[in-house]
């Protein structure tokens, strides 16, 4: 008879390393594909004769999707076990892209990116817990910041690599069966994940909705540093262009603080991961909250020293992503098994808030008050955020 699956915690160093390697490998290649494919279907949807509203309304099928996944992620955990819904989580967005590839239903095309992003929303709560889980409790800062770095670059490698093979007629057609065989690949590495039981379960962890509700009156500080990291990492790109147009910026110029706040998110996600091994995480988290609310205070000043807007972009990006990277570095150091399952999905829920508040509100702030309405609620932001590092 078989051995029954490891938990996590009682895999040897080996398993550990070839399980980290598996998700490592598994989640490039699925987001990768996945981040080349979804800006071709928009585009596809442009020439199809959709009016930009109802585009966009497919981008928000997925999120509906992740939305609605999330607080059930730990229960769907409990009930696959953890390797299943690893591959699970790869092989069904596998399935929903050949059916969109190979029908021409646009209701189907709906329906499919709707279980395109409950899929997501697994794999991103059930990645990111095991890998803080399989990282040595030494070593977790730089683990996961590897992780979340990683993550980033498929950000920019999918639609580089969608630009490079091409957009329009023949090379359209390309780019799709590229993007499919990268989520295969991706599949296939998620196979070579070791045996890992379903995640522990204390009995007194509830699951769905009040497992959410449990995790979030547990810590609400870390979820208040997701959702800071959602409001400055994600959320600022979709308003800095309008920010820099209002400053008199060239379009060109405003397209480069985005740049600046993603390379800002890329680049210092490991240097505050190896912070958060060998300093205080506290003391990590609290730099990260008041080197973002100082960028944001700097905010009046862009108008005399316009460089100063890219700086401000890097530093919101860096210490914003890293505010979200250390709230998942102490989970992983908190919780095991399904309380951690749990307690990634309030950080996901929180970092998806933010993301989507930030560019409703910033918009708004920029319409409204362009000279100090949007540093005053940046500022606010960042402000809320320190003060629930201090008072952790």
């Amino acid at each position: 008879m078989p051995a029954p699956p490891a938990a996590s915690a009682d895999l040897a160093p080996a398993l550990r390393r070839r399980g980290l390697l598996a998700l490592f490998g598994s989640t490039f290649f699925e987001l990768t594909g996945f981040f080349m494919f979804a800006p071709l279907l928009l585009f596809t949807l442009k020439a199809r004769g959709l009016d930009t509203a109802t585009t966009g309304l497919f981008s928000a099928a997925l999120w509906l999707g992740i939305g609605a996944a999330t607080p059930f992620a730990a229960r769907w955990v409990r009930w696959l076990g953890r390797r299943h819904a690893l591959i699970a989580s790869v092989a069904v967005p596998l399935a929903t892209l050949l059916g969109i590839t190979l029908s021409t239903s646009l209701a189907l095309w709906a329906a499919l990116y709707f279980v395109a992003g409950v899929a997501a929303a697994l794999r991103w709560i059930v990645a990111e817990a095991t890998v803080a889980e399989l990282a040595p409790p030494h070593r977790r800062g730089r683990v996961v910041a590897l992780f979340e770095t990683m993550v980033g670059l498929t950000f920019v490698l999918g639609p580089a690599l969608l630009a490079a093979v091409g957009t329009d007629g023949d090379a359209a057609e390309r780019s799709r069966w590229t993007a499919i065989a990268l989520v295969a690949v991706g599949f296939a590495w998620s196979l070579a994940l070791p045996p890992l039981a379903p995640a522990a379960h204390d009995g007194a962890t509830r699951l769905g909705l009040h497992g959410v509700a449990d995790a979030l009156r547990a810590a609400p500080a870390v979820m208040v540093a997701g959702l800071a990291g959602g409001f400055f990492e994600s959320g600022l790109a979709g308003v800095l262009p309008l920010y820099g147009l209002a400053m008199g910026f060239t379009a060109a110029a405003a397209a480069l603080l985005v740049s600046a706040s993603g390379l800002g998110g890329t680049l210092m996600m490991l240097p505050l991961g190896e912070a958060s091994d060998r300093l205080p995480r506290r003391a990590v988290a609290i730099g990260c909250a008041a080197a973002t609310l100082a960028a944001t205070l700097a905010l009046p000043w862009v108008g005399a020293w316009p460089w100063l807007a890219a700086v401000i972009a890097f530093v919101c990006g860096g210490a914003g992503g890293g505010l979200y990277t250390l709230a998942m570095i102490e989970i992983g150091h908190r919780h095991r098994g399904t309380a951690l399952v749990n307690a990634t999905a309030v950080l996901v829920l929180s970092y998806t808030v933010g993301a989507m508040l930030s560019p409703a509100l910033g918009a708004a702030a920029l319409q409204w008050a362009p000279g100090w309405g949007f540093p005053a609620l940046l500022a606010a932001v960042a402000a809320a955020a320190l003060v629930a590092m201090l008072r952790r």
